[in-house]
């Protein structure tokens, strides 16, 4: 039976990289998102460049049964060697503005509820065939409150002892858990969010996707639990580590409140 790797988030961005680095590996590539016209000619790229099989669903992961149906057809009759948890939605604002909880109750839906059943039937069914590796995009914000992304930093702190949890929970049955926690990337992420060239931290630099992509698919293959790509980034996350949080909260308000 082939082994396919199943790509969330799959249009652009990260997950675009993680699927070029999937076909590259040799893995056949299940591409989902919203934007169907992306993933088909990001599939035809594939086929034509690395002569493998790629399978186009696409879902709007904000709907938990939508979640649930994209397992199933991705599963049927595939063996799922792979699973990269690469979707995510965040919004920059206070968090007393009535008019943001739309987008922050997305956010909740998929980067915490799609983000569990797809994990959870996937660690399933890699248990189950004996092998299997969870790539979880999570991010430097895991480890961080974050006043101007309070909800989208406590996803993230959600997602990352989620992975820590269930990494500890497989031991010994071949499956792996790897959460990559990269900084501010250069990705459609932050034009969606209203963030690019508005906070601090957007302007200090942000890292390209593929090199992030590059280091956390290497820390996947590696079977690693946690990787944190870059020194700057490595310093945010152990911030409570070094200093009172209430500090921190106050440092990470000044560096993502909006600016014109």
């Amino acid at each position: 039976m082939a082994v396919w790797a199943l790509i969330t988030g799959a249009s652009e961005g990260l997950g675009r990289e993680f699927a070029i680095l999937a076909a590259q590996s040799g893995f056949d590539v299940i591409l989902t998102a919203r934007q169907e016209d992306k993933l088909q000619a990001l599939a035809q790229q594939l086929e034509q460049e690395y002569h493998v099989a790629v399978v186009v669903l696409p879902a709007d992961l904000a709907d938990a049964a939508a979640v649930e149906s994209l397992w199933r057809d991705a599963s049927t009759d595939r063996h799922i060697s792979i699973l990269v948890n690469n979707a995510g939605l965040g919004r920059n604002g206070p968090f007393a503005e009535a008019d943001n909880w739309p987008r922050e109750a997305a956010s909740i839906a998929v980067n915490v509820v799609a983000a569990t059943i797809l994990m959870k039937r996937a660690v399933a069914h890699m248990v189950e065939h004996g092998s299997g590796r969870v790539l979880n995009v999570a991010s430097v914000a895991s480890f961080l409150p974050g006043p101007n992304m309070a909800v989208y930093h406590a996803t993230k702190a959600y997602f990352l002892s989620l992975s820590e949890a269930v990494a500890t929970e497989l031991r010994g049955t071949g499956v792996t858990i790897t959460a990559l926690c990269p900084g501010a990337t250069r990705t459609a992420f932050f034009a969606a969010d209203d963030a690019q060239k508005a906070t601090l931290v957007t302007r200090m630099g942000m890292a390209s996707a593929k090199s992030v992509a590059r280091s956390g698919w290497a820390a996947m293959e590696k079977g690693k639990r946690i990787k944190v790509p870059g020194f700057l980034n490595t310093v945010f996350a152990n911030l409570p580590r070094l200093a009172p949080r209430a500090l921190v909260a106050w440092v990470l308000a000044i560096l993502l409140e909006r600016r014109a």
